[in-house]
């Protein structure tokens, strides 16, 4: 790799990372589709070498939310920990499917959840269900069905993670937004603590698979914990309709570039 490519991947690094703390996805929404349209890389090696960068980038940010309470840690973990299980199933399944299928799938999930956040962010009575821990004078059994959602939602996030190769805050924010009742915020703080615990077992099974270029990945994580920690702040003072309103445009602007780059005309 050039001196200019490998300059290209510290900035899509950086890029990934300040979006990662704005809107708590893993980064692999954009990086992604950057390594496979910027640096002409093969599908499967833009799939799977974001993955070991998501972690520290995924870290990086929680704290951040964590230490100004924008995030509900318990609801968090139980999305991660079903999720990790799911995505090594999600990994393995790449072996079968080829690599043009699977950005052609990226491309179409993003775009349907872009429209989701905008119609969310227009909506002039936001959802105000009560979050899902302070829940103590609810019978036991509506508290039960609310945590086995949370462990559908983390396995559909973990198959969909180890497939496409994202941190999957792409369906866990827009999902406990639009079904948990959850702010914009205290979701994105949320969701990087299921993106770090998902980008664990996808970055070793995708590395076993051959899906991981480590002098990429190297390249890549070198501005990620500065940039994820800029995307957080910039979130923290943002207003809610903003932030929901940018999430779309971003999901919207990948999907179609990605899209696009598939079928040749990019």
């Amino acid at each position: 790799m050039g001196a200019g490519q490998s300059l290209l991947a510290v900035a899509i690094g950086f890029l990934s990372s300040v979006l990662s703390g704005l809107f708590g996805i893993g980064g692999g929404v954009v990086t992604t589709p950057a390594i496979r349209i910027i640096l002409g890389r093969e599908a499967l090696i833009a799939v799977g070498t974001p993955l070991p960068v998501i972690l520290p980038t995924a870290i990086a940010g929680a704290i951040s939310y964590y230490r100004r309470g924008l995030m509900d840690l318990r609801s968090g973990l139980v999305i991660g920990a079903w999720g990790s299980l799911a995505s090594i199933g999600g990994a393995l399944a790449t072996r079968y499917v080829g690599g043009t299928i699977i950005m052609y799938v990226t491309a179409g999930l993003i775009g349907y959840m872009s429209l989701d956040m905008v119609q969310l962010a227009l909506r002039k009575t936001p959802a105000a269900t009560p979050d899902l821990i302070a829940l103590p004078a609810e019978p036991r059994r509506q508290v039960r069905h609310r945590w086995w959602g949370l462990a559908m939602l983390g396995l559909a996030t973990g198959l969909y993670s180890g497939f496409l190769g994202l941190g999957g805050g792409f369906i866990v924010v827009p999902a406990l937004v639009r079904w948990f009742g959850f702010e914009i915020k205290p979701a994105i703080g949320t969701s990087l603590v299921v993106v770090a615990l998902l980008s664990i077992p996808g970055s070793i099974t995708h590395t076993l698979l051959g899906h991981v270029d480590l002098g990429l990945a190297a390249l890549l994580a070198l501005g990620v914990v500065p940039g994820a920690l800029i995307g957080a702040k910039i979130t923290s003072i943002a207003g809610e309709r903003s932030v929901k309103l940018a999430f779309a445009c971003l999901l919207l602007l990948v999907g179609v570039s990605l899209a696009l780059a598939e079928a040749g005309v990019l």
